[in-house]
C-alpha cells in the first residue's frame, strides 16, 4: 500500500516538473494604438482670485462719541444721504470743563472790548481819535463776540450732539456717502468711536459698496503675464456657482509682482461683463481663464504620447512587429493635448504604453 501512495506522488511531482518546463510563456498584451484626429485648441492662462466690488467705502465718523442708534441691517440697500448711524457725545469732564471756561474768558474778553469801544466812540465824536483807530477797536470786538459765539455753539455740540448754524443743521448723524449694499458693520449701539483725523485713522463702522459694479480680482503667474493683453476675454467660474460661467474682460495688469511662498504672480482685475442673472456676492473664491490664443481644425494628440528628450519631441508608432520613434514638431497646448505641427498626419496610429507600476 504505501509503493502504491509513493509511486502516485512521484508520477505527480514529474508531471508538474514537466509542466513548469514546457508550459507556454503569459502571451504579451498588444499595445494600445491611439488614431490621430483634427479638432480645436486654446491655449490659455488661468487666474485665482475673488469677486470684489470696483469701489468699496469705508464710513467713518469725525465725531467722537458713543453709537446712539444704527439705522440698517447688513444686507440692506441704501441711498445716498440716508442715515447710517446716530452717534451720541461723550465729552470727558476735561472737555466740558474746558469748554465752560472758554465761554466764561470769551465774555471777559468781549466786556473789556465794549468798555473800550464806547470810550473810544466818545474820543472819537471829540475828534481826538482818527477813524482808523475806532475801526480797529471796532473790530477787535467784532472778533471777541464771534470767539464768545463759537464757545457756546461748542458746548452746545459737545452737550446736545447737535447744533443749527447759518440755517443749516451741524449734527452728529453719519450719512451713507454713495448708494449701495452694506457689506459690514464693525459697531453696535453703545460702541465708542474714535474719530477720524490727520493723526488717527479712526473707528470703521461699515462698509459700503456698489453691488452693480463687480470685478474679478486675483492674481496669475509670471510665466502666462508677458502673454495677457488688456481687452483679452475671460472665463469666469466660481466655486459657490460652479454650474455657470460668467464672461468677462481683461482690464488691468499690474506692472508690478509680488512674492507668495516661492512663487512671483501678478495681480490682474477682470470685468464681469454678463453675470446670467445670478446674484454675485464679495468674497466669491473664483478662477478666470483667459484666452490667449486659439486655432481650429488643427491635428491634435494628446500629451500625455509625447516623448521629449533633449529638447526635441518624439512619438512612437506601430512599424510592423515593432515600434519606432519619430520626431514632430508642436504648436499650442491646454495642458491635455498638443497641436501637431509636423511628423504626424490625420489618422496615423500613436502608441500609447501602460503607465510604469511603481514597486
Amino acid at each position: 500500500m504505501k509503493k502504491w501512495i509513493v509511486r502516485v506522488l512521484a508520477v505527480l511531482f514529474v508531471l508538474l516538473f514537466l509542466y513548469f518546463i514546457f508550459a507556454p510563456g503569459e502571451k504579451e498584451k498588444p499595445l494600445k494604438q491611439i488614431t490621430i484626429k483634427k479638432g480645436n485648441i486654446e491655449e490659455k492662462a488661468l487666474a485665482v482670485g475673488t469677486i470684489e466690488p470696483e469701489k468699496e467705502i469705508k464710513v467713518k465718523s469725525t465725531i467722537p462719541g458713543i453709537v446712539a442708534e444704527v439705522f440698517f441691517k447688513v444686507g440692506d440697500k441704501i441711498e445716498a444721504g440716508k442715515p447710517l448711524f446716530k452717534i451720541s457725545p461723550n465729552p470727558t469732564p476735561l472737555e466740558y470743563v474746558e469748554a465752560q471756561r472758554n465761554i466764561e474768558v470769551a465774555e471777559v474778553t468781549r466786556a473789556q472790548l465794549k468798555k473800550d469801544l464806547d470810550r473810544k466812540i466818545k474820543l472819537f465824536k471829540s475828534q481826538m481819535i482818527s477813524q482808523s483807530d475806532l475801526e480797529e477797536i471796532q473790530s477787535s470786538y467784532k472778533g471777541a463776540n464771534l470767539q464768545h459765539k463759537m464757545a457756546l455753539e461748542r458746548l452746545e455740540l459737545i452737550q446736545k450732539g447737535r447744533i443749527r448754524i447759518a440755517n443749516k443743521d451741524i449734527n452728529s448723524i453719519i450719512n451713507a456717502p454713495i448708494d449701495g449694499i452694506v457689506l459690514s458693520k464693525s459697531v453696535n449701539r453703545g460702541d465708542p468711536i474714535v474719530p477720524l483725523t490727520n493723526f488717527q485713522p479712526g473707528t470703521e463702522m461699515c462698509s459700503l459698496a456698489d453691488m452693480e459694479k463687480i470685478h474679478f480680482k486675483g492674481t496669475v503667474d509670471e510665466i502666462d503675464v508677458g502673454k495677457i493683453m488688456t481687452n483679452m476675454k475671460a472665463e469666469i467660474q466660481i466655486g459657490a456657482i460652479p454650474d455657470i460661467k460668467i464672461e468677462g474682460q481683461v482690464i488691468r495688469i499690474y506692472p508690478k509682482a509680488k512674492k507668495e511662498g516661492n512663487a512671483t504672480l501678478f495681480d490682474i482685475e477682470i470685468l464681469i461683463i454678463k453675470a446670467q442673472n445670478h446674484q454675485l456676492r464679495a468674497g466669491y473664491s473664483a478662477t478666470a481663464s483667459i484666452k490667449i490664443r486659439e486655432q481650429k481644425q488643427v491635428l491634435l494628440i494628446p500629451e500625455r504620447l509625447v516623448l521629449f528628450e533633449k529638447e526635441k519631441k518624439y512619438v512612437e508608432i506601430p512599424a510592423g512587429k515593432k515600434t519606432k520613434k519619430i520626431e514632430i514638431q508642436t504648436g499650442l497646448s491646454d495642458g491635455l493635448n498638443m497641436e501637431v505641427v509636423s511628423g504626424l498626419k490625420e489618422g496615423d496610429k500613436v502608441i500609447e504604453r501602460p503607465p510604469r507600476e511603481i514597486t
